[in-house]
């Protein structure tokens, strides 16, 4: 049964986001098979917050997936991007600092999702501390470039220091 059930799952996997129909019909089939599997709950979740915008049924998916799997990597982030989404500021922050004490939990992604949680915060300076973080824990090129353009942006948003006018010459910084 469970290569029944992961052949649903794979061709849910396949088909999404492209054919949302293939994909809830594959995922239906898997739940009614094994309505404990991570990964289907997973992509449940990633339908119902990434193309429906039903964030609270969403969670209930994730964290019926995490219920069954504390280690089920894959739930990890697009539960952090849902609940970021709907602005459950304090339980990201919790979930977040949660997944960071997990052996095996992706750790510069982690930090980096902190520091977006501290950019809607509008903590800029926080936000700038958790960039540092992922640094720490980035592995490959690719990832660094992106914690890079995070940079930039919250970096642009950060107020800007005005200039007073003392005399012509000298200006002083607020």
């Amino acid at each position: 049964m469970g290569t029944l059930v992961n052949n649903y799952v794979f061709k849910a996997l396949e088909n999404y986001p492209y054919d949302l129909e293939e994909v809830m019909e594959a995922l239906n089939y898997a739940l009614s098979y094994d309505e404990k599997n991570t990964m289907a709950l997973t992509l449940m979740g990633r339908v119902h917050s990434e193309k429906l915008y039903k964030y609270e049924e969403a969670i209930v998916y994730f964290k019926q997936a995490l219920a069954e799997n504390i280690h089920a990597f894959e739930v990890y982030i697009p539960y952090i991007n849902t609940l970021l989404w709907n602005e459950d500021f304090k339980e990201v922050d919790e979930f977040i600092d949660f997944a960071l004490t997990i052996k095996g939990s992706d750790k510069g992604v982690l930090y980096l999702k902190k520091a977006i949680l501290f950019e809607q915060l509008k903590e800029y300076k926080d936000a700038l501390t958790f960039i540092k973080k992922a640094k720490e824990y980035a592995y490959n090129t690719d990832f660094m470039a992106d914690i890079n353009i995070e940079k930039d942006r919250i970096k642009e948003k950060m107020p800007k220091k005005k200039k007073v006018k003392l005399s012509k010459n000298k200006e002083k910084k607020k």
